[in-house]
């Protein structure tokens, strides 16, 4: 079973953007009892906090189911429970490392590293640009899909 945490600042955007387009993929392709998915901030001001309305309303828009989701930040110990921990920018990674102390496994990389372009994905809170976090999202939730399914970590049944 493959673990995997998307993280981001507040964990009310752009992390559960991508744990939510990551599990559509998921289903999508018949690989539920094969990956876990979750997300995580790297600050605490929004703990306990929903999705924002606006990342919520582009879930909707685009056709991506979502439940109750309530932030969290991350901890020391999600570096032991997760394989994947995927930020959405630099400056996430950062305040990861000062979480989690050190990335002796190689487990942390942004999203988009797994992509043909590389890049952070802007935080539509300071933006308002939520559909071009949605595509960024998506271009790095399906790019990482590809590397698990090439690298072999998981077996597509279709």
């Amino acid at each position: 079973m493959i673990k995997v945490l998307f993280v981001c600042l507040g964990n009310i955007c752009r992390s559960p953007m991508a744990k939510y387009i990551f599990k559509d993929l998921i289903e999508k392709n018949d690989l539920e009892n094969q990956i876990i998915v979750d997300s995580a901030a790297t600050s605490n001001e929004e703990v306990g906090n929903g999705i924002y309305q606006h990342a919520a309303s582009k879930l909707r828009e685009k056709g991506i189911k979502f439940d109750n989701h309530k932030a969290r930040q991350i901890t020391a110990q999600d570096y032991e429970k997760y394989d994947y921990i995927l930020a959405m920018e630099d400056r996430n990674i950062s305040n990861i490392l000062r979480i989690v102390k050190q990335d002796s496994e190689n487990k942390i990389h942004r999203i988009l590293d797994y992509s043909n372009s590389p890049r952070d994905i802007s935080d539509p809170w300071y933006t308002g640009n939520f559909e071009t976090a949605y595509n960024d999202i998506s271009e790095g939730a399906m790019a990482f899909l590809e590397y698990l399914i090439a690298e072999d970590k998981i077996r597509k049944s279709r």
